[in-house]
């Protein structure tokens, strides 16, 4: 209760004190504008402290925004109509299909049977499953921890490898490679992650570049993919599993799959629907279909077909939680922007980046971005106090806007695998008791490192191909 009371304090002194600063003169900056920042200020710290859950503290941000007269109630739920909010929520459905048929774990088994023979090997299969599902599956706790942990855990049984002496094995290198693979999936597609939706609107908002799921798979769906080429083979060298042999691995997986018994039609709707769902979606620059809609569609027929039902819907809280918290942070966002609150941050930041290469400016915001992530306990609270600072700073010193987008887009989730805090699905692989954690913030620091390098090299070559810059 006494911690309870400290952050609450800490949040309202901080909030009241930004919202009494007096509005200096600048043209554009609105009266209101410094409550405006107070609120969304001590929003950000109620996401980080969590005295509340991040639902509650959106809606407070909403009335006291409403109450403070600082916008009308038709102004705030502005970010609620946000399509990629919407296109999150409908993933989250599309991801229940998985789940409940149980398609999702008999292809991570499929692909354990056909390339799961050795230990370098299985590591490839462990990111292949996490990739198949990553267009559709946006939640880290859902894809992978609801659905590759539990095939890795049961590898771990077959292997006789379990927290302590028996841990290195081959267990402690599979949970970390998963707890590593995800955050790098999710880099990869707009849909990858919960909160990418956020770095689309920031974006949109200040640098006026917008990003489409085809846009943002063009061009950090290569980058990712050669951090994900490179993990297994990282990790064996950090990790060192001592069995290097995995023979009854695809063994385990046949044995799974037969008591699992024949493919369900629930489980060939949710196939054909997700395959139809990604190639729509890959394809529509070319159809010009919208990709919420081909989402709603998606959904839509798997509700059609008793796939899911409406029940299991509702109950998949991970959405609706999604839908009030980011659509509270895209109307916080879009209102400092509109009363001018990022042009005067930008007029300030701009004289101090003249003189200097945007290269070198770039490198620096980009490093502090990633690794200030030790500092968070959640990838939400991260992007939503950081990522569109740090995008004016880049664009005053003359960042591409493409290629400031991409990098704090695909660090906003790739952060997420420094530390046992660090995401929503890093306890449940700390807590398997594999790694200690001395050896797991080592390793998240290392993997980090190779990231950065990787993804910064390969993505300004494949960006500069590509005409973003």
């Amino acid at each position: 209760m006494k911690k309870k009371i400290l952050h609450w304090s800490i949040i309202i002194a901080v909030g009241l004190a930004i919202a009494m600063i007096p509005v200096p003169e600048f043209e554009g900056l609105e009266p209101t504008a410094f409550r405006l920042l107070g609120i969304f200020i001590a929003t950000i710290l109620c996401f980080i402290l969590q005295p509340v859950p991040m639902g509650t503290a959106a809606l407070l941000s909403v009335t006291i925004l409403v109450f403070t007269k600082v916008a009308p109630m038709s102004g705030v739920l502005t970010g609620f109509s946000s399509s990629v909010t919407w296109l999150v929520a409908m993933a989250f459905f599309l991801a229940r299909g998985f789940e409940k048929t149980g398609l999702g774990r008999r292809i991570s088994l499929m692909i354990v049977r056909a390339i799961g023979d050795n230990s370098l090997k299985l590591g490839y299969a462990v990111c292949l499953s996490d990739l198949v599902f990553g267009p559709a599956i946006p939640s880290f706790t859902s894809r992978s921890a609801g659905i590759v942990f539990p095939v890795i855990n049961g590898l771990c049984d077959v292997y006789d490898s379990h927290p302590g002496p028996t841990a290195n094995k081959i267990g402690a290198y599979l949970m970390q490679l998963e707890h590593q693979a995800t955050v790098i999936v999710g880099a990869m597609f707009l849909t990858g992650s919960t909160i990418n939706p956020l770095g689309v609107n920031y974006t949109a908002d200040n640098a006026g570049y917008s990003i489409s799921w085809l846009g943002w798979a063009k061009a950090n769906a290569l980058p990712g993919l050669i951090c994900l080429l490179l993990l297994p083979l990282v990790l064996n060298f950090l990790m060192r599993p001592t069995i290097k042999k995995t023979p009854e691995a695809p063994r385990m997986a046949v044995e799974e799959l037969k008591k699992m018994g024949s493919v369900t039609k629930g489980e060939k709707v949710q196939l054909v629907v997700f395959i139809a769902c990604v190639t729509a979606w890959c394809t529509s620059l070319w159809t010009g279909l919208d990709a919420t809609a081909i989402a709603f569609a998606a959904v839509a027929v798997l509700l059609v077909t008793s796939t899911i039902t409406w029940k299991d819907c509702l109950q998949v809280t991970g959405a609706w939680d999604v839908i009030v918290w980011i659509g509270v942070l895209i109307t916080l966002s879009g209102m400092l922007t509109k009363y001018g609150i990022i042009s005067w941050f930008s007029s300030l930041v701009g004289p101090l980046m003249q003189g200097k290469s945007w290269i070198m400016v770039y490198l620096i915001l980009a490093a502090i971005y990633l690794w200030s992530h030790y500092m968070f306990a959640s990838v939400t609270s991260h992007i939503s106090s950081l990522f569109a600072p740090l995008l004016v700073l880049m664009l005053a010193a003359g960042t591409p806007p493409a290629v400031a987008a991409f990098t704090l887009g695909g660090f906003s989730t790739m952060c997420g695998a420094l530390t046992h805090y660090s995401a929503g699905h890093s306890p449940v692989f700390y807590g398997a008791g594999y790694v200690n954690q001395p050896t797991w913030w080592k390793t998240g620091f290392l993997c980090s490192a190779v990231n950065y390098v990787v993804f910064i090299g390969f993505g300004l070559l494949w960006w500069k191909l590509i005409g973003l810059y």
